[in-house]
């Protein structure tokens, strides 16, 4: 899967907030992720991060 910065994705879970949509702040090993809503910020392992990922909302650059 190819994941970039600034990418937009839609996971499967919510998080507690009630959104369900996250930006992408990090890449490597762990995805840092950031949710739209709250602005909280989760680092979550690349293996479960691409199980997790229900689709793109929009690519970053």
């Amino acid at each position: 899967m190819e994941i970039k910065i600034g990418d937009l994705v839609r996971l499967k879970k919510k998080h507690p907030c009630g959104s369900d949509e996250w930006q992408v702040i990090r890449v490597g090993a762990d995805i840092g992720i950031r949710c739209q809503k709250c602005h909280r910020r989760v680092l979550v392992e690349r293996g479960v991060f691409e199980r997790r990922v229900k689709g793109f909302h929009s690519k970053g650059s």
